[in-house]
């Protein structure tokens, strides 16, 4: 029976696994990595660390299945971004989706008609998350850098360049940087002016479904898989949770917290939301997904464990005991509120001033108060991404969710009672890695037999909806009364 070893580069470690035709995970690796931030704002990672995790990872798995895969299929975190000089060699380190330095650009661009021309035409609106303004920022203020760039690649990019000797991006990772044409699949060409750059600085395009081989002897030795295997291109993490969730039907949503989060739906046009407050990404051929991603997710939990728990006790917390602490203080925190943007925020504000806040403190809130209000917040964040996705995609049916937190039953049944919606989990791995493995599986035409994944649906306690409907309606009002102190801290 034939496998198909998948890739996931995501922002705080690689996952590696094998899969079977009949959807049995066979082998599975995780190899992780930190962020740096060597200035406030600032957000980088070493892409050689990132690129070892990987070729760890595809070993340890090809060693474990013993025979060759049918082929590797990747999957990988968006709007990454780095500059390389003519002999491939990287100028920067890996500039990430947190990193706000280019905020002033995001600024400066949305204050003109150009920001909602290039959101409608390239799916991803201004903001400091992507490459678009990370590279208008070298221009103005590292032009040494900028003129010494031959390329400017993402992550997955750079991995690719390793193993094959050439600079590929597919159509759903191109079209989450702000530089390319989600309706004519080609770069933009009002997005290269902006930028400063031609077509030719960027990667080659291909479908997210395109075969790619010629896999370097020596990488080859190095991964432990023949010279001779096949890479699918792949797509983006956010779009694979959604096939790697089975959720590309009518009304399916997928929500997800890792480092970040986001709610997305599939649907079959490249629809923008007039409003700017959504993306629209390309997955494969005919395939798009559209919705809204927070830049505080999992991040702020472990920001808030760190430096306000861990010295008050006499041996390290782990999260799920921090977790459980916070859930038993009552919803809705008793009154307090949060807005959890200490990374600024993307949707539905693509706010980079946007700064973290907590409202209505009283003698009462002890520190597990504020942790569920840190989770309450984010999880009304993701809410109103969620109703700006009805407004602009047509109505949620369902709810799958994805990612680090559902090891967190709480956590889960959390959302659902903020929601006042089901949530339903699937019983799997991880869900961008497993959509690369399927996209795999589709791109080779290799019949698969994955029978019915066991859900467990988490149903929302309707004795909580009238104290998250009170404080929803008040957080809905807390940005607008905030945003314009925001850029004065």
């Amino acid at each position: 029976m034939e496998y198909i070893i998948g890739v996931d580069l995501g922002t705080s470690s690689a996952k590696v696994i094998a899969v079977r035709q009949d959807g049995k995970v066979m082998a599975h690796s995780q190899q992780e990595y930190t962020i740096t931030q060597p200035e406030p704002g600032h957000s980088e990672q070493d892409p050689d660390v990132i690129l070892q995790a990987v070729k760890n990872g595809i070993r340890s798995v090809a060693t474990i299945m013993k025979d060759p895969p049918a082929a590797v299929s990747f999957s990988t975190a968006m709007h990454s971004v780095m500059a390389m000089d003519g002999a491939g060699k990287a100028l920067t380190p890996l500039i990430i989706w947190a990193d706000n330095r280019s905020q002033p650009v995001a600024d400066r661009l949305r204050q003109t008609p150009l920001a909602a021309s290039l959101h409608q035409q390239s799916g991803t609106p201004v903001h400091a998350m992507s490459p678009l303004c990370k590279i208008i920022w070298w221009r103005e203020q590292a032009l040494e850098i900028f003129g010494a760039a031959a390329c400017f690649i993402g992550i997955k990019e750079y991995i690719f360049y390793y193993f094959f000797g050439r600079y590929i991006t597919d159509h759903s990772t191109a079209s989450a940087t702000g530089l390319f044409n989600i309706h004519e699949l080609q770069w933009n060409a009002a997005s290269l002016e902006a930028a400063g750059i031609t077509a030719a600085q960027l990667p080659e395009l291909v479908s997210s479904d395109s075969i790619i081989e010629g896999l370097l002897e020596t990488v080859a030795q190095e991964l432990g898989i023949p010279a001779n295997t096949r890479f699918v291109s792949g797509a983006s993490d956010g779009c694979l949770a959604q096939l790697g969730s089975n959720a590309l039907d009518k009304g399916h949503a997928t929500l997800t917290i890792g480092t970040s989060g986001a709610v997305r739906m599939a649907i079959d046009q490249p629809l923008t939301d007039p409003e700017g407050r959504l993306f629209t990404y390309v997955l494969t051929p005919g395939h798009f997904v559209t919705g809204g991603a927070i830049n505080n997710g999992g991040v702020v939990l472990q920001w808030y464990l760190d430096s306000f728990l861990q010295s008050a006790t006499e041996k390290p917390l782990h999260v799920d005991a921090g977790l459980q602490q916070a859930m038993n203080t009552p919803p809705g925190a008793e009154g307090l509120l949060c807005l959890p943007y200490l990374h600024g925020e993307r949707a539905p504000v693509w706010d980079g001033h946007a700064k973290g806040a907590f409202i209505g403190v009283q003698p009462q809130h002890t520190t597990w108060h504020f942790m569920r209000a840190l989770l309450e917040g984010m999880a009304m964040g993701l809410l109103s991404i969620t109703e700006a996705l009805e407004e602009t995609a047509g109505k949620v049916e369902k709810i799958s969710v994805s990612g680090g937190f559902t090891h967190s039953a709480d956590w889960v049944q959390l959302m659902a009672d903020v929601f006042q919606r089901p949530m339903h989990l699937r019983q799997e791995s991880d869900a961008s890695a497993m959509g690369a493995v399927l996209l795999g599986f589709q791109t080779l035409k290799i019949a698969t037999s994955f029978g019915a994944v066991p859900e467990k649906v988490f149903t929302p306690r309707t004795e909580h909806a009238a104290v998250y409907s009170k404080a929803y309606a008040i957080h809905g009002k807390l940005y607008g009364a905030l945003k314009d102190i925001f850029p004065l801290f």
